[in-house]
């Protein structure tokens, strides 16, 4: 049996710790013994699942990561794509696998953030968006005839066969939650999905009919997660990461521009984007069945951003929770929502 993430977990809070002095002084010695004292350590990211540590020191600038114990593979993840696929990835300054902390040079500015222009010029947007699923899809490519240590460092699979089981898995986790429990899904939208079980069924088999190889899911993917040194993008943030089949990969982009822009699912635009991932695949599918099976492969992609919003919330306090608890649910009962792209 299959093991995932539990919705009713709840561990000690992981970001009262690392707001801690403590926690601080322990981050300056494995620095200090990992690339020298730091001249300057300045926390700047702080949520219930993972902190971010500028590094200032005498031989340049880094950050720090760790994860929530539900999510520390990342470390483990990112040296093993260091062998891998090093070119797609950050590379790594220092890493301890077994305390989920890591270290990386500064790259610059993600490139989300580097080009401005784009955020009022929908074409360059999709330009952007191009570029990062297209890398994103090579990435998926080069590391796919080693997706068993992708599993072997913590990573869970998720393939087409699995999704019906795990939908009434994780709605027997959610009905024994209170109704008042942030995390909480209403019963309506429990039987809405448990309705769409049939259907969850159809969308794994035209799925798994194109034969692609189970590999890795960014999970997260989007500009901002990506850097450009000097032409070749470069990925990071990978704590979300899954092993799934490779087109889930391109939810999180078509879902933002289409909310983004307000597009419909048969916009061009949409369809240029999806392309530019797709391309990399064709030598399994015709470009004809795998535009025919992606709006089947975004909805269960959904199921991945349920698990991962599971793992994310384990360690939140309950103010944590009140703000960000009903992620997951709200990502599970997606599944009943259109998807966001129409070949």
């Amino acid at each position: 049996m299959k093991q995932y993430a539990d919705i009713a977990l709840r561990l000690p809070s992981a970001s009262e710790r690392w707001a801690g002095e403590r926690f601080r002084a322990e981050l300056a010695s494995w620095v200090s013994s990992a690339v020298g004292e730091p001249t300057s350590l300045e926390r700047v990211k702080l949520r219930p699942w993972a902190t971010v540590w500028r590094v200032e020191t005498p031989t340049g600038r880094f950050y720090a990561k760790q994860n929530c114990s539900t999510q520390s593979y990342e470390a483990a993840l990112v040296l093993a794509l260091n062998d891998l696929a090093a070119r797609h990835v950050v590379p790594l300054a220092a890493v301890d696998t077994t305390r989920g902390l890591f270290l990386t040079p500064d790259l610059g500015t993600p490139l989300g953030d580097a080009d401005r222009e784009a955020d009022d010029d929908p074409d360059k947007q999709v330009d952007v968006w191009c570029r990062v699923v297209e890398a994103g899809a090579h990435l998926q490519l080069e590391v796919a005839r080693y997706v068993g240590r992708l599993v072997s460092v913590g990573l869970t699979t998720l393939a087409p066969g699995d999704c019906v089981g795990y939908v009434e898995d994780q709605l027997a986790s959610f009905a024994s939650l209170a109704a008042d429990d942030p995390r909480a899904m209403p019963a309506e939208q429990q039987a809405a999905v448990r309705a769409a079980l049939p259907q969850v069924a159809e969308w794994a088999d035209q799925v798994a009919a194109l034969r692609l190889p189970l590999t890795l899911c960014h999970n997260d993917l989007h500009g901002h997660n990506v850097f450009d040194v000097g032409g070749e993008l470069r990925f990071f943030d990978f704590a979300d990461a899954m092993v799934t089949e490779p087109l889930a990969a391109l939810l999180v982009p078509l879902n933002v521009l289409a909310h983004r822009l307000a597009l419909a699912p048969d916009d061009p635009r949409l369809a240029r984007i999806a392309d530019a991932g797709l391309e990399v695949w064709s030598e399994y599918a015709p470009m004809a069945e795998l535009r025919a099976a992606l709006p089947a492969a975004l909805q269960l992609a959904r199921l991945a951003r349920a698990e991962s919003w599971i793992r994310c919330t384990a360690a939140a306090t309950d103010a944590e929770l009140a703000e960000w608890g009903d992620r997951a649910a709200y990502w599970l009962g997606s599944l009943t929502d259109p998807s966001p792209y129409r070949p």
